[in-house]
């Protein structure tokens, strides 16, 4: 059986309402895991028995970053399915996408980070080394440059 997980995909505008380009916009906000490789992801985690996989997303940005649903906006339009294998099992992930209402809110790290960036999308694609995530937030960044 898959494993399945469901995550948001949160980024800021450094300055709000600007006319400026969106790459010199936006960041997007990694988490870097204190277990294994100490790889970097948005926030994400598996689907808890009698979730919905959006209830999974707000969930674990929350438990993750500290982030509640009310700090931020989720964007209609955008919804993100990756598959790949870990430990010789299938894996789904589905990302939402949300903008924060304020630049400035503080993460709050779990003991499942233990680090986080806000990152322009060339240093969060270097930072996200694996290629279904860097393919992810590129699709984002298109998302939002085609909205601009």
């Amino acid at each position: 059986m898959a494993l399945r997980a469901c995550g948001l995909i949160i980024y800021r505008r450094l300055q709000a309402g600007s006319p400026s380009k969106v790459d010199d916009n936006i960041e997007y906000l990694l988490l870097q895991t204190s277990y294994g490789t100490h790889h970097w992801t948005p926030p994400k985690g598996h689907v808890d028995p009698g979730e919905d996989d959006l209830q999974t997303a707000l969930r674990e940005t929350q438990e993750e970053a500290g982030l509640n649903s009310s700090q931020f906006t989720l964007i209609e339009g955008f919804k993100k399915e990756l598959q790949y294998t870990v430990r010789s099992k299938p894996k789904t992930v589905i990302y939402w996408l949300a903008e924060m209402n304020d630049c400035n809110t503080e993460i709050k790290l779990s003991d499942e980070h233990q680090a986080f960036r806000w990152l322009k999308l060339e240093e969060a694609c270097k930072c996200a080394e694996y290629k279904e995530i860097q393919a992810a937030l590129r699709a984002v960044h298109q998302f939002l440059c085609s909205k601009a």
